[in-house]
């Protein structure tokens, strides 16, 4: 009885968490006809009473099937630069549509061989399949994912902007952004809101009602135990930290050992994405 409330409690918790960020998250969403994650991370407060800015840095699920409306928003938007996590034929099946001049950089580390559906309907019945991505399984690539990305960052004109993206917009977007946003200096429960965000604003997504519907077949479990050991959940990104922090210890460490970027480079990031 007492396990019982206490993962309705838990429940709850989680989902006070991801409301709280749905209502503040409203001046964030970029409404897209072929995108359903694509967010602002701007507008998050820091530690030391600062503030991410707003209209410089995107995120986003897949852009390959923005409309013609939502190309004319992607330019008025002012985003030149697009960095994709997702792997090589991962790309090559669902390539960006991206307005003409716009730089574009595959960064495909530990994307190459994501498991198949088949692989994902047993990895789900071993339960916690994620958190191997998050951890010590995904540590050998979040360097090499990710240096670009902070590269660009660190380059990105002032009258630009930058979007980041990988298919869903929820696990490899949302380590990059649980990253810009732990080195800017936002608070630890508020990079957790922004993360599990991607729940509520995915839920509105087709395909993946299709893919919880395709694994439940496959694996045998009713589409509710599949969306549950599916769903992001605040220990994931805990899981994410705690996997850099134990090898490197500390993010900062990460960001100098795995990408080059040191107190200064860090000091001109808060410069230019904090106000």
């Amino acid at each position: 009885m007492k396990k019982a409330v206490s993962v309705i409690a838990l429940f709850a918790l989680g989902t006070t968490i991801m409301n709280a960020q749905i209502s503040d998250s409203l001046r964030r969403v970029v409404k897209m006809d072929g995108a359903y994650n694509f967010r602002d991370t701007g507008g998050y407060k820091t530690t030391d009473g600062k503030e991410v800015v707003l209209g410089k840095v995107y995120r986003s699920d897949a852009i390959n099937k923005l409309s013609d409306r939502d190309l004319v928003t992607f330019k008025n938007k002012k985003i030149k630069t697009v960095v994709d996590f997702r792997g090589t034929e991962e790309a090559k099946k669902a390539m960006d549509r991206l307005p003409e001049n716009t730089s574009y950089l595959l960064c495909p580390a530990g994307s190459e061989n994501l498991p198949n559906v088949q692989d994902m309907a047993k990895l789900l019945k071993e339960k916690n399949f994620l958190t191997g991505m998050y951890g010590e399984g995904g540590l050998p690539y979040f360097g090499e994912r990710y240096r670009a990305l902070f590269v660009q960052l660190l380059t990105l004109k002032p009258d630009e902007a930058l979007l980041y993206h990988c298919t869903g917009g929820r696990d490899r977007t949302g380590m990059a952004s649980a990253l810009f946003l732990k080195i800017l200096g936002v608070p630890q429960d508020v990079i957790e809101s922004d993360y599990v965000a991607s729940n509520f604003y995915l839920a509105k997504n087709p395909t993946m009602q299709q893919m919880y519907s395709g694994l439940s077949k496959m694996s045998g479990l009713s589409e509710s135990q599949v969306k549950a050991e599916m769903e992001l959940r605040p220990e994931l990104i805990r899981t994410f930290f705690a996997a850099i922090n134990k090898k490197y210890g500390s993010i900062e460490n990460f960001f100098q050992v795995e990408m080059g970027i040191g107190p200064k480079e860090v000091a001109v990031l808060k410069q230019k994405y904090t106000k």
